[in-house]
This record gives structure tokens, C-alpha cells and sequence, in this order.
């Protein structure tokens, strides 16, 4: 079984949720029902329980995001019994507002923290790593958060490494997560390392999440990126090449799509989405060879699904596009 560094086998952890008015429902509700899932199945298995959920906050109730009321929250705690992570959320918005009471007394308790790996964990979910970044908790470390408040972070805590387009980031005693349903994400993550890959599997499997992403996954797929334009002809050729990205594409028969010349679509391409056309396909194709290695296909397989023409083409265009590992290696 796998443990969290300085963290003994079978020791319970507790598991704080620290939530505010308007939290994002999502953000906790998810992960929460990881870690009770994780938990039912250990009993299942005959094994004690490792997570003690738990919910806090400045205020002893909270209205979240969809009108959900909890009630009865804890107050923010002073000590702590055993090893816990502490889970901070998003709020809706477009910045993150800490001028009112009930953030200044939650940042003023988490300026009082001492974080310590495997001891007092800081996982942020979505804009709760702005809430850690007012806090002055992240100076010198690695984080990222919703890519709408990525310049907002950099902005609030200039000595942090602020990284885009990631699912989550690890960088022990922080844990920090893109947004949203990248939470559930990293406390599958977290799970495997605390009780095993097995276990975190099962888990996923029965939340019915279909593909578990890593610290290397990037936040938006490669089928959403490159689309923050406004241009018509250059979406419907998006659309075209993403429903079939295994196709004989050459930049005239996406030129023939948008009703323009090879020329002027690459002009298009590159003025507008940031990258070329054939460069925009070969991303489509190594999404597409990612999901069948993930699914258990070899690199062989992989490869034809997604329109390489060899096993060696699929190969060149991972190291171009700087993914980690092989392509054997995620076929393991």
C-alpha cells in the first residue's frame, strides 16, 4: 500500500474542507465523494478507513454556489490531531474578492498555518489557490489554478511559479488543482499515492470517470484549444479535423473546407489560433493516441487510430510536442 511521505500505513487523515459563502459546489462535493467512496470501499476489503471528512469555515453556515446551504460548520481549528489536508475552493467570479469580513478572518487564520509535508497538506481547488496566495502561502512555490485567474495569480503572488494549462501541480506540502472537476482529479491522485493505485482505480471507476489525468495532462484538451476565436471559416475547419482527425488531411482539403486558398488558411491558422494547420492536426492526432494508449491499445494500435503512419511518426510527434515518457511507457 502506498503512503504520503512521513505519513505511517493505515493512519487516518483528516480531510478539511474549508468553505465560504457562494463556495463552488463542485469543487468540494466532488472530491468529498472520492474520499467516501475510497473509505467504503477499504471497509469493503476488511481495512480501516483513512479519511475523516470534514467541513469549516469563518462562518458557522454556508450558502454554496447552485442555493445549498450547509450548516453547522466547524470553526477554523487551532491544532490539529493527526496528519489532514486542508482543502480551500473556488468562488464564482471573475477575480477572487477578499475585502469583506468572513476573507479576512479566513485569511488571517491561514496566515497562522505551518504547512509541513505529510503533516498539514494544502490541496486548492480552482480560485481557493488565490485565497492561499493572499495568504502569503504560496511565495516560492509551484501552483496553478482556473485559467481565468492564472494572470490574476501571478498578479497577487509575483513569487509564485504560476503554471497554465495543468490539471493539477504538485509541489509537497501544496497541492493545487485547474478548477472545478480537476479536483476530483487530484484527490484521485492523492488517493493513489496515500492508499494505492488499485484503490484509486476503483474509485474512479465507480464515480465513472473514464480517464484519470495526471500532473502532465494539460488543463483543456487539445480538442478545445486553439478555438479562442471568433473566426467562422476557421472554426468549421476545427470542427471538420477534430470529428476525424485520423483523415487524409492536407492543408488544401482544409483549405476546400473554409472555402479559401492553402495560403490564406494557414494565414487564418496562425493569426487566429496561434498555430498551424498540420501542426494543429498532428495535436489532434497524439490526443487521439493518448486515449487509446490510456484505454490498453500498444503504440502500434495507438498510432493507426489516430493517423499516424508509423509507430515511429507518433513517437517523433510526442518528443516535438515535449510530452513526458514514451509512448511505450503510457502503453504500461
Amino acid at each position: 500500500m502506498a503512503n504520503t511521505p512521513d505519513t505511517p500505513a493505515n493512519t487516518p487523515i483528516e480531510v478539511l474542507f474549508v468553505l465560504q459563502q457562494h463556495s463552488l459546489v463542485l469543487d468540494w462535493a466532488g472530491p468529498a465523494e472520492a474520499l467516501r467512496i475510497a473509505n467504503q470501499l477499504l471497509r469493503a476489503a476488511g481495512q480501516p478507513e483513512r479519511f475523516q471528512i470534514r467541513f469549516a469555515g469563518a462562518a458557522p453556515q454556508a450558502t454554496g454556489s447552485v442555493g445549498v446551504t450547509l450548516a453547522n460548520l466547524e470553526p477554523l481549528p487551532v491544532h490539529w490531531n493527526g496528519p489532514c489536508w486542508l482543502v480551500l475552493v473556488g468562488l464564482p467570479g471573475s477575480t477572487i474578492a477578499v475585502d469583506n469580513d468572513e476573507a479576512q478572518a479566513l485569511l488571517h487564520w491561514l496566515r497562522g498555518l505551518r504547512l509541513a509535508r505529510g503533516r498539514l497538506d494544502l490541496v486548492t481547488i480552482c480560485a481557493g489557490t488565490l485565497l492561499a496566495a493572499h495568504a502569503g502561502l504560496l511565495a516560492g512555490r509551484r501552483a496553478t489554478t482556473h485559467h481565468h485567474h492564472l494572470d490574476e495569480l501571478a498578479a497577487v503572488e509575483p513569487r509564485c511559479d504560476v503554471v497554465a494549462n495543468r490539471v493539477f501541480v504538485v509541489d509537497p506540502p501544496l497541492y493545487s488543482s485547474a478548477g472545478v472537476t480537476t479536483g476530483i482529479d487530484l484527490v484521485l491522485h492523492r488517493i493513489a499515492e496515500t492508499c494505492g493505485e488499485a484503490l484509486a482505480a476503483r474509485v474512479a471507476q465507480t464515480m465513472v470517470v473514464a480517464l484519470r489525468r495526471g500532473p502532465h495532462d494539460p488543463e483543456l484538451s487539445p480538442f478545445l484549444a486553439y478555438r479562442d476565436h471568433l473566426h467562422p471559416a476557421l472554426h468549421r475547419v476545427q470542427d471538420a479535423v477534430s470529428a476525424n482527425p485520423r483523415a487524409d488531411w492536407a492543408v488544401a482539403r482544409m483549405a476546400a473546407v473554409a472555402h479559401t486558398s492553402p495560403r490564406h488558411l494557414t494565414r487564418l491558422f496562425v493569426d487566429h489560433a496561434g498555430i498551424a494547420p498540420l501542426q494543429y492536426l498532428r495535436r489532434l492526432r497524439l490526443a487521439t493516441a493518448q486515449a487509446a494508449l490510456r484505454s490498453g491499445h500498444n503504440v502500434t494500435q495507438a498510432a493507426a487510430l489516430a493517423g499516424f503512419s508509423s509507430d515511429t511518426q507518433l513517437r517523433r510527434c510526442w518528443h516535438d510536442f515535449g510530452l513526458p515518457g514514451t509512448p511505450s511507457q503510457a502503453a504500461d
